[in-house]
């Protein structure tokens, strides 16, 4: 059952909460809580001040905060005033940053004041977002203090009810050309996802109580961690950032009844429990895992130690997240990502003819439904690619048992998935190859026991130099958020390429593991 009820504006679901919930803690985070109540009072407040300060519908406003409520009152505000979010991971370096501010042409930026000197930078380079508002007390000089916009409404400014069918988020993902993709998504597709999946499948409700470890700028936690939240009444702890001990703590205290991870969350918290001769999970009913592949033996050892199920999903940014899951229950199929969410219609098709594949056949995986983005953002060609007669090619290989479920087996795409990042060689090898020793570089991903893949770094050098290692990586780091930095660094003769100048990374991935 598709609960339809939910998929309203998001003012509608403030509104309905504060009237139903006044006084429920909604968000909380290590410094501070807000009530329902509180939640609908200042996302209206801050968004009449950022309609009175000129913001214009469909304006994008970039999210450039750790997790926090703050980033939870700046997104819902956002979509209230008529705005486009455009979350940006708190890490991103400068110029990670100024690509996103650029290519979404934000007309605001709020972040905290620490990045001010990183804004002042990016403006040098001509990229100033008119408007800048810091998520803090003490904030500098001539600049909005986020607090205070919360705090008091605009006289004589008037709120729509916001249209949820309109580009509401731009959710930045890592494609395999190089930059990364802006991925328009809408509240209704978004809200579909809550109303279809986590709802019905997997019982999130007004009584639970949640610990998002989550990273609010992936689509993943904007929809379960944010707008599925809002959309049930539940109540929610958000930490900033994951940390082993930290959610062991956090799960320590008790109260918490649903958990959302990845893969790598999990694992290493069953070891530091098993070390520890610990169950911290006294009270959670569910946990729920996506963004990447679930090994049959952790969920198993999971669920068998810990007593609590953890339900497998596949999952990706151009469907607002889900597409498939596992419903509870013993029913399940080792390994396999779960059934198709119901109303999204899926199938398998050999890439080459575009058919559909027998069962059991290896082929990629399409689909189509109400939660599919609108497309890339300024990137015609690249959405013509991936949307075609109404279906997403999602460049993931999978099977299916005659029962439904799905198994995704590889990727046509050459994405590095990372404890659940999305990694681009492309963009990687952009970097690397800007050093003066470096002829030529591929970037290929590499199994790792706990984060799935790390990406490896195979560089030629120039004739007659060689290549620092160290010096490599510092160079990376100074230019990539710190999980894009290569794990391994492997200096080779030539990069195998196609005749029609394509890298073979497949060739370059079987010398680790024969190496290894």
């Amino acid at each position: 059952m598709i609960h339809t009820n939910l998929i309203v504006p998001v003012s509608e679901l403030l509104a309905r909460q504060a009237k139903t919930f006044p006084g429920k803690v909604a968000f909380s985070d290590a410094a501070r809580a807000i009530t329902y109540a509180e939640l609908d009072r200042q996302t209206e407040n801050l968004a009449t001040r950022l309609r009175a300060g000129g913001l214009e519908e469909g304006a994008s406003v970039a999210l450039w905060l750790p997790n926090s409520v703050d980033w939870v009152v700046a997104c819902l505000a956002t979509i209230r005033a008529g705005g486009v979010c455009v979350p940006i991971s708190y890490d991103s370096t400068k110029g990670e940053v100024a690509y996103r501010l650029e290519d979404a042409a934000c007309d605001v930026v709020v972040t905290r004041p620490q990045q001010a000197a990183t804004l002042d930078a990016i403006a040098a380079d001509g990229i100033a977002p008119a408007t800048r508002v810091f998520a803090d007390t003490d904030t500098p000089d001539a600049s909005l203090s986020l607090d205070e916009m919360c705090a008091t409404p605009a006289d004589g400014v008037a709120l729509e009810p916001d249209d949820i069918d309109r580009v509401g988020y731009l959710v930045y993902t890592s494609g395999t050309t190089g930059r990364a993709k802006g991925v328009r998504l809408t509240t209704r597709g978004m809200l579909w996802v809550t109303a279809a999946c986590w709802v019905p499948i997997c019982g999130l409700g007004a009584d639970d109580r949640v610990l998002s470890p989550l990273p609010l700028f992936h689509s993943y936690a904007l929809n379960l961690s944010v707008l599925s939240i809002l959309a049930v009444g539940a109540s929610e702890h958000i930490m900033e950032k994951f940390s082993t001990h930290g959610a062991m703590d956090e799960l320590g205290r008790g109260g918490y009844t649903f958990m959302p991870g990845v893969p790598t969350m999990f694992h290493y918290l069953l070891l530091a429990a098993k070390e520890a001769g610990s169950k911290p999970f006294a009270g959670v009913r569910r946990c729920v895992t996506a963004g990447a592949i679930m090994p049959a033996t952790l969920n198993n050892e999971f669920e068998s130690y810990f007593g609590v199920e953890l339900l497998d999903g596949y999952g990706i940014t151009e469907t607002s997240t889900m597409v498939t899951m596992n419903w509870p229950g013993s029913h399940r199929v080792p390994g396999s990502c779960g059934l198709p969410v119901p109303g999204l219609a899926v199938r398998i098709v050999d890439p080459a003819t575009g058919k559909d594949v027998a069962f059991g056949d290896e082929g990629e995986l399409i689909c189509r439904g109400p939660n599919l983005m609108l497309g890339y953002h300024d990137k015609p060609q690249e959405t013509a690619a991936a949307l075609r007669d109404g279906w997403y090619h999602t460049g993931d290989l999978a099977r299916s048992d005659k029962s439904g479920f799905l198994t995704i087996t590889g990727r046509l795409k050459e994405l590095i998935i990372r404890g659940g990042q999305n990694i681009a060689p492309a963009e990687i090898e952009e970097v690397v190859v800007l050093l003066d020793e470096v002829r030529d570089c591929a970037i290929v991903g590499v199994s790792h026991e706990t984060l799935g893949e790390v990406p490896a770094a195979f560089v030629v050098a120039e004739a007659g130099a060689s290549i620092d290692v160290d010096r490599l990586r510092a160079h990376c780091r100074e230019r990539l958020s710190a999980y894009k930095v290569p794990d391994q660094v492997h200096v080779v003769e030539e990069i195998p390429r196609t005749g029609s100048g394509k890298i073979m990374r497949f060739r370059l991935r079987d010398l680790v593991d024969k190496a290894g």
